[in-house]
């Protein structure tokens, strides 16, 4: 009886649950679903992950182009490994819930995960790139391409070596990039977090407020010095005059021309010799761009502050010049000396500089632009469909596959018996399948099979045993005339 009572109620519990999740369904009761992404994420479909392969494919390249090997971490960490590392940012970061009694957090950046690497795995030197998920509480504008969930692509040089060298490599690593994007004229603006700290100085600025107002500086790229000056004022105590003082130097851009105006500024080289060490070290760094051919890409911006807690000399920040959704920054750096040594349980430091690629807000930019210019995507690599041109040739065009496919040639064909030839050459267009290799009774009983190219409708015909080289043949003719 007792066991007949528990089967009833365990019944009558599905029947309820049933009900409950009809209501759903149906869009009654008192928690109505809606199917969509959590805020701040998106899907991604064939056409948006055709461009992202693309963009991933001519970024690993130029990370190779300069010698760089990859890694992979954890995308959550121990939440102390992340905690005090991103100033006012650090407040973004997604807690985990306790994990059998470790503290976890989803992992905010790369950089902080790649020098708990290095001080766990006491490496001193490498030349790293990593491409990765990264996750921020924050608000997100998905239209500039600012997600909670989004990736990262990260080029860094550890290790000790002579100052600047390592430091306007990533810069040109940058504007390979973005050139090989071609997404639009752009401006790599730099400045030195040390003559940041000599300006602070200079101007009467309390060492324990240095990172504070530099991340109110950090603001200028998106609000007017009045707004900029009230936060330094108001919100965090800094004298009006002290504000004013900085005002008059924040707003300075340029190129060496300014480093050596600044250099003869007694003010400013006078009150503060971190200032000094900060102007030549700009002015070894301008030399080597120029050297690398970036002079006219470059420009000194003492406005750039970067508000991460964790830089220590120089910074750089790539911005669009003539884009009109608002994605701000695209990609972001510099040098972080001290990072390593706050893993390393002697507090050994392994100097290190670096670069993040900002790609979702370049697919936004790339998006938007094929979105408006009614540009197709192609969205797989095939080669060559082979069709039919008559009924019950199905095994014909799997052999034939076969053949391809051992080819190491890109092929598919219909999963129908006995498609219509005109539908097999629609999809070929549709999908932009440059060859069609067509079968039909009479040509294969002459040994010999048609290749049509798709684009101008050419055929010609070739042995059935020479198929797959001459499709090799002729994608190099096409690929040559395209």
């Amino acid at each position: 009886m007792v066991m007949i009572f528990q089967i009833a109620e365990e019944v009558s519990r599905l029947l309820e649950l049933k009900a409950q999740l009809g209501a759903v369904e149906d869009g009654t009761g008192p928690h109505k679903f809606t199917l969509k992404t959590p805020k701040g994420t998106r899907d991604y479909g064939p056409a948006q992950m055709a461009i992202r392969a693309d963009v991933f494919n001519k970024i690993i390249s130029v990370f190779k182009r300069h010698g760089a090997e990859t890694i992979d971490t954890p995308i959550f960490e121990l939440k102390e490994v992340l905690t005090g590392k991103y100033g006012e940012d650090s407040k973004l970061i997604y807690d985990l819930a306790d994990q059998g009694g470790e503290f976890l957090s989803l992992r905010y950046d790369l950089t902080v995960p790649f020098a708990r690497y290095l001080a766990m795995n006491k490496i001193s030197n490498i030349k790293r790139y990593h491409i990765a998920k990264v996750y921020r509480r924050d608000n997100p504008a998905m239209m500039r391409g600012r997600y909670r969930e989004f990736y990262q692509c990260d080029f860094d040089i550890a290790g000790q070596y002579d100052p600047m060298i390592p430091d306007v490599e990533c810069v040109r690593v940058v504007s390979e990039i973005l050139t090989s994007l071609n997404i639009g004229d752009f401006v790599i603006k730099v400045n030195h977090r040390q003559l940041l700290d000599g300006l602070f100085e200079a101007c009467g600025v309390p060492s324990d407020k240095f990172r504070t107002v530099c991340s109110s500086v950090d603001k200028l790229d998106k609000s007017p010095w009045e707004e900029v000056r009230s936060e330094m004022v108001n919100e965090k105590g800094l004298a009006p005059s002290v504000a004013d003082r900085i005002g008059e130097y924040v707003r300075l851009t340029g190129k060496v021309d300014l480093v050596e105006q600044l250099l003869l500024d007694e003010f400013l080289v006078a009150e503060s010799k971190s200032a000094r060490d900060g102007l030549e070290a700009m002015k070894l760094f301008l030399k080597y761009c120029t050297l690398y051919g970036l002079q006219d890409q470059v420009s000194f911006d003492l406005s750039l502050a970067r508000g991460l807690d964790y830089y220590t000399g120089i910074i750089y920040e790539a911005v669009l010049l003539r884009e009109s959704i608002g994605v701000g920054s695209i990609a972001g750096g510099g040098r972080y000396d001290n990072l390593v040594g706050m893993f390393d349980p002697k507090h050994k430091n392994v100097p290190c500089v670096g670069v993040s690629i900002g790609v979702e807000r370049v697919f936004s930019v790339l998006e938007a632009r094929i979105i408006s210019s009614k540009t197709k995507v192609r969205t797989t690599e095939v080669e060559v469909y082979v069709a039919s041109a008559q009924k019950n040739l199905l095994e014909d065009r799997m052999q034939l596959c076969k053949e391809l496919w051992d080819a190491d040639i890109k092929a598919e064909h219909s999963y129908k018996h006995n498609p219509k030839l005109l539908a097999q050459l629609q999809y070929c267009e549709e999908m932009g399948i440059p060859l069609a290799a067509i079968l039909g009774e009479s040509e294969l009983a002459r040994g010999v099979v048609k290749l049509r190219q798709v684009a101008t409708r050419q055929e010609i015909e070739v042995q059935r045993e020479t198929v797959a080289e001459a499709v090799r043949d002729l994608l190099n003719k096409i690929n040559e005339q395209s």
